[in-house]
């Protein structure tokens, strides 16, 4: 399969996604969430949130019982959890490690938590771990990076600056720019 194709093979949508998180904050801050909750927390119609929540009942990550209150699945749960997780490891990376404004970082982490896998987030993990140690390693290439020419003081606008001419970018595998 090629690899621009492997986007269109997400287990959910953004907007699942979001629907799915809100579900389990509204139950972890009130025991309880209802149609008008999600949509109240998302800032969306009721029938917007009706008619992703339908088809997220279909799929079974979504439960409803008799007095119209939600719930997840355990797949709908284990989901939302992942989905959450990999937000705070990109925010914190994006705002910690890469000295990203923290309200582009929201941004951007919301683009891709749902589409970052599972092995990535552990690796990014693993890395945020490895440098918050403590360990004298991650302290020098904390120091290291922290002294490189501009890091954190890059201006956005000038994407791509004039030092990527000078990076040796690898093609990742599977890229084929013929399609």
């Amino acid at each position: 399969m090629e690899t621009w194709k492997e986007f269109e093979q997400n287990p959910i949508t953004h907007s699942a996604a979001h629907h799915l998180v809100a579900i389990a904050e509204l139950l972890e801050d009130r025991g309880y969430a209802r149609v008008s909750d999600v949509a109240r927390l998302l800032e969306i119609t009721r029938g917007s949130a009706s008619v992703t929540l339908k088809g997220l009942k279909q799929r079974g990550l979504v439960i409803e019982d008799d007095r119209r209150f939600l719930g997840l699945s355990e797949e709908g749960a284990q989901i939302a959890s992942g989905i959450s997780v990999k937000k705070r490891v990109m925010h914190t990376m994006f705002v910690d490690l890469l000295g990203v404004d923290a309200r582009q970082a929201d941004v951007d982490t919301c683009k891709i938590e749902h589409l970052v896998s599972n092995e990535t987030a552990d690796r990014v993990s693993r890395l945020l771990s490895f440098l918050q140690s403590g360990a004298s390693e991650a302290r020098a290439f904390v120091a290291a990076l922290e002294k490189f020419d501009g890091w954190k003081e890059h201006d956005p606008a000038e994407f791509p600056s004039k030092d990527i001419e000078s990076l040796e970018l690898r093609e990742p595998e599977g890229h084929d720019d013929s399609n």
